[in-house]
This record gives structure tokens, C-alpha cells and sequence, in this order.
């Protein structure tokens, strides 16, 4: 099962992801994405949530990261979390205006 919304800020996300894990889902399940690499790391940290591919990439993911556009790196993280390419894409724009996309997926 996967779910995914927006939220316009960090406080917003936390009440969801309160209410994703009043639903089982855990912290593993749920990623919080953010189009600045830095925000989106902050919020993670601050509400203990996953960091797609963070802990895989090795040097030569990085090395190709450099080169990939951080749209097309959102859209590949977010397709790896669960979302459809056409749902990646979708969510990216709502990123593009600085909201936070939430997606939970028990099967990511």
C-alpha cells in the first residue's frame, strides 16, 4: 500500500506522519522529500524518517548524480519510494512550488 500527499512545511508533515504511523506504517515506510537536497535532509533527520537511496549510493551513483538534473533525481527517488513515473512527475511539480511530498509505502 502506498500513500502520498503534500504538505506546505515541516510542522504539517509531522502531523501526518504521526497519523501514517497511527496506521502501522513505521519509520522505514515513509520518506519526505523536499527539492532543496538540504531541507529535505534536514526534515528526514528532524522526523527520523527514510533517505531514498541515501545509503546505497555508492561512488559511482554520486559521480552520476552530479551530472542528472535534481528534478530527474526527485523523480527516480520518488519512483523508487512507489510512485507511478506519471505520479514522479506530478509530485515534482508540487515540489517545484516548495512544498514537501510524504510518501509511505510498506512494500518500498
Amino acid at each position: 500500500m502506498t500513500v502520498k500527499m503534500t504538505v506546505e512545511n515541516a510542522l504539517q508533515a509531522k502531523a501526518e506522519i504521526e497519523k501514517l504511523e497511527a496506521q502501522g506504517f513505521t519509520h522505514d515506510d515513509i520518506y519526505v522529500f523536499a527539492h532543496d537536497k538540504r531541507r529535505e535532509a534536514d526534515i528526514a533527520d528532524a522526523l527520523d524518517t527514510e533517505k531514498v537511496g541515501m545509503a546505497e549510493q555508492g561512488f559511482l551513483n554520486n559521480l552520476k548524480n552530479m551530472t542528472v538534473s535534481r528534478g530527474d533525481q526527485l523523480r527516480a527517488e520518488m519512483a523508487a519510494a512507489g510512485l507511478t513515473k506519471e505520479e514522479a512527475e506530478e509530485y515534482e511539480e508540487e515540489l517545484d512550488k516548495g512544498k514537501l511530498v510524504i510518501i509511505a509505502n510498506k512494500n518500498a
